[in-house]
């Protein structure tokens, strides 16, 4: 049971930031492809730029998920950017 419990603790924060990287990390992108309609620009132009900077948006997410020290602070960054854009993607419907 104790190795069953440390293998749990040594592998639960990789496990963290891998479901972090994936669902935050497309929770993101989606959220600022959404937000991007939010700028004074045409339509069908904010809808390119949206699509195009989701992909940079999931790449850093999942950079930024990976580089910082613990899983805690990677969930908690990806939930400080995600308010804001979630704001701005919640105005434009």
């Amino acid at each position: 049971m104790n190795v069953l419990v440390h293998r749990v603790l040594a592998t639960g924060p990789l496990v963290s930031r891998i479901v972090a990287a994936l669902f935050g990390g497309y929770a993101l992108a989606a959220l600022s492809s959404v937000a991007v309609l939010a700028l004074p620009m045409n339509k069908v132009q904010a809808v390119i730029t949206g699509q195009l900077a989701s992909f940079l948006v999931y790449a850093g997410a999942v950079i930024w998920v990976f580089a910082v020290r613990s899983a805690l602070k990677a969930w908690m960054g990806l939930i400080i950017v995600a308010v804001p854009l979630g704001l701005a993607a919640w105005s434009v419907s």
